[in-house]
Order: structure tokens, then sequence, then C-alpha cells
């Protein structure tokens, strides 16, 4: 996602290999990812994962505040609640995030059904 800092949203539906994972981390960290919401199967090793890449970035050394990558799983909640979290409390403290990149990790993408719940988790229950 070329154009800026934004925030990624992983939804791991499969479990996959350790290097691919961390071959993702470091693309999402290279492209400007400053927040890595993860949910779903093994969100705790795809968090873990963009950590890393965030250390390797820059070398084991001081990470710029405009390049702290903010890493979050959520292993025990519905995916709603992680999506409605990545649009609602998922922000930079010292970069506006205007984007949001949904990626869904399995073996039968939906991504029609994965926008309209993003977009349903983001409008509040009283509206």
């Amino acid at each position: 996602m070329k154009g800026g800092p934004f925030r990624a949203v992983i939804v791991s539906e499969v479990e996959v290999v350790e290097d691919w994972r961390k071959q993702i981390a470091k693309w999402l960290v290279k492209d400007g990812c400053l927040y890595a919401v993860t949910w779903g199967v093994e969100c705790e090793a795809w968090h873990d994962a963009v950590d890393w890449a965030v250390l390797e970035e820059f070398e084991f050394g001081d990470i710029p505040d405009d390049r702290f990558v903010m890493t979050t799983w959520h292993a025990k909640e519905p995916l709603s609640e992680a999506l409605w979290f990545a649009g609602q409390c998922a922000f930079h403290p010292d970069v506006e995030l205007d984007k949001t990149l949904l990626l869904q990790i399995s073996d039968e993408p939906r991504r029609t059904e994965m926008l309209d719940t993003y977009a349903v988790s983001q409008v509040a229950d009283d509206e």
C-alpha cells in the first residue's frame, strides 16, 4: 500500500509457515504500516512477526518515533470487535493514519464480505 502511513488489520484464518509470515511482516513495515491489528489463527505470532520486522528494519537500534509500529493482537474477540478497534482505537501517537489495509490470510478470499464487515463494525449501535 504505497502512498503514506497506514494501519493494517491482519485477519488470519489459516496457519502459515513462519518464513512467509516474516516476509509479509517485513513488507508491511517497509511499506509504511505504523499500526498492526492482528486477529485469528496465530494472531500472536503475526503480532510478534511485525514487532521483529521493526526491530530488524532498524538493526535493533533506536526506532524514530514516526516509524515506530504499534501492534495489538485480538485472540479471544469476535472479528467485528477487532475491526471496530482498528477503526476507532488504532491510532499512532505521532503520525496520522488515514488508510487501513485489510489483509485476509485465508484459503477462501472474501473481499466483499470482509469490506462489508469492516464497514458495519465502524457504525455505532445508536446510529
